[in-house]
């Protein structure tokens, strides 16, 4: 499907995952906007991307939230993409991890997930068609020890994703799941790699690989909905 002129919005897309769905969008001349908490780094990817906007903040602020939506729908004059990718990790055994930063967590990658979901599928309904991108993980599909917390918001976006498939059937939505195992991003960087927390991968997926599995979703003709792509580095045991 030819995606020139479409429009979407891209959370978490100042660096990962989120930026490279979004560079794979902008090379395919999507009309964008893009949010993410680093204002400044945001604001010169929006630079550099063509046709692209950048509306930096907490995407666990509802105000912002609302307004982020709002004013990319105002902008493009409508939405035919979203991308919810915001997302943050914590990881740790039971005896070990704080909560106050998995309630953190919890927050981005459960609440915010849902939020934007909802206002999402308010937008595409009023449309009659709209694809929801929702960045899962295949911790959204099994439990490893020392970062269970992590693994449960991943499965209660797999529950959302899959809730929606079934309630918007028929309506000309389609709604995907990305489930990608290791990623070379600042998000795994930033974890202690310990026994049974990280896999030992020695090469994992990057960022645009990821990418491309959305941009494969995204490709495909309106009938043909992809609810699900896993995808690992091919040396990831699960």
């Amino acid at each position: 499907m030819d995606l020139k002129g479409k429009a979407a919005l891209v959370t978490g897309a100042t660096s990962g995952i989120g930026l490279a769905i979004a560079e794979s969008l902008a090379r395919a001349g999507v009309r964008l906007v893009i949010s993410g908490r680093r204002a400044e780094l945001l604001a010169a990817h929006a630079k550099r991307l063509p046709q692209c906007i950048a509306i930096p903040g907490e995407i666990t602020d509802a105000a912002y939230a609302n307004d982020l939506f709002a004013r990319a729908v105002q902008h493009c004059d409508g939405l035919d993409i979203v991308v919810n990718n915001a997302g943050r990790v914590a990881t740790g055994s039971i005896d070990e991890i704080d909560i106050d930063t998995v309630c953190a967590m919890v927050r981005v990658n459960v609440e915010a997930a849902f939020r934007i979901a909802h206002l999402a599928v308010k937008h595409f309904r009023a449309r009659a068609k709209g694809h929801l991108i929702n960045t899962g993980s295949v911790l959204g599909t099994k439990v490893r020890a020392s970062i269970g917390a992590y693994a449960g918001t991943k499965h209660a976006v797999e529950a959302l994703s899959e809730a929606l498939r079934l309630e918007l059937a028929g309506t000309g939505i389609r709604i995907t799941t990305v489930e990608p195992g290791l990623v070379r991003t600042d998000l795994h960087r930033d974890i202690a790699k310990k026994a049974g927390v990280l896999p030992d991968v020695a090469e994992p997926l990057t960022p645009e690989d990821v990418a491309r599995s959305v941009m494969f979703a995204l490709d495909q003709p309106p009938h043909v909905n992809i609810p699900r792509i896993m995808l690992l580095p091919r040396d990831q045991v699960i």
